[in-house]
């Protein structure tokens, strides 16, 4: 096994671990359903890893995101579907189709030249495939805020989008105003709705500004935890806890933890 080339030793390992008599009973009762969320939640990890800057804690984390693939190729090639070769020259085939400039004869582009001709070539990928609407492709199972984010970039590129970020301020001081109505009925489903209203506004609000809205929220979780981490640190030093603690005591130490940088 050690001369085998690293990847095809991987697909080894994977097609073991499924092996029908030998295998991991684990694994060998997974299938595609059981097996995404840990997918998902590898990506999650990568970027966390380079979000730390840690070199080793990345190439560990791409190599638990690489398992996932190889896990999703030997299931597939056990139904007789496609193996990881198959994946493998597939993307291989896309990007060389979708980079022209660097693989056939077609001038150099600038990053924003690329970014069009990008999306013109998925356009006519997806049209191949009977995707003819806009929105049509974006995947089903991304994070609400990123496909929301999506979406509407879909929209705006056929021109139904918002003519500026204050325009967009506007249609959110109109969905609090309806959130605030519904609030006074009490009814949880047009609540539900209005919030979601509410979020979706707010996600076309940071697409207009060049913002992504999950890495908006993301920085915004993180620096909650680093304040109220904060807050819990000055309660413990007057001998304290956040639990015989009151409203009052815990925003005076988060103003000092906003005034402290954190």
């Amino acid at each position: 096994m050690s001369n085998e080339a690293p990847i095809q030793a991987l697909i080894n390992v994977m097609a073991a671990l499924r092996d029908p008599e030998t295998g991991c009973p684990w694994d060998k009762e997974q299938d595609f359903a059981t097996i995404a969320p840990y997918t998902i939640e590898e990506a999650y990890e990568v970027r966390a890893a380079i979000a730390a800057g840690d070199p080793a804690q990345l190439q560990d984390e791409l190599g638990d995101l690489l398992f996932q693939v190889v896990y999703h190729a030997q299931m597939a090639a056990e139904r007789g579907w496609f193996s990881f070769d198959d994946v493998a020259a597939g993307i291989t085939a896309k990007m060389i189709r979708r980079h022209p400039h660097v693989f056939g004869e077609e001038a150099s582009r600038s990053a924003a030249a690329q970014t069009a001709a990008w999306e013109s070539q998925k356009e006519a990928e997806r049209a191949s495939v009977a995707q003819h609407g806009a929105l049509d492709g974006v995947a089903t199972a991304l994070p609400a805020l990123k496909r929301a984010q999506k979406l509407t970039s879909r929209a705006a590129r056929v021109k139904f989008d918002w003519p500026d970020a204050n325009a967009v301020l506007e249609k959110l001081d109109e969905e609090i105003a309806e959130l605030k109505a519904e609030l006074a009925e009490a009814k949880p489903a047009r609540i539900a709705d209005e919030l979601g209203d509410l979020l979706f506004v707010l996600v076309n609000l940071a697409r207009k500004l060049g913002q992504d809205a999950e890495a908006c929220l993301e920085g915004a979780n993180e620096k909650f935890i680093r304040r109220f981490s904060r807050v819990e640190t000055l309660l413990a030093q007057s001998g304290k806890t956040p639990r015989d603690s009151t409203l009052e005591e815990m925003e005076r130490f988060w103003v000092t933890a906003k005034q402290e940088g954190l």
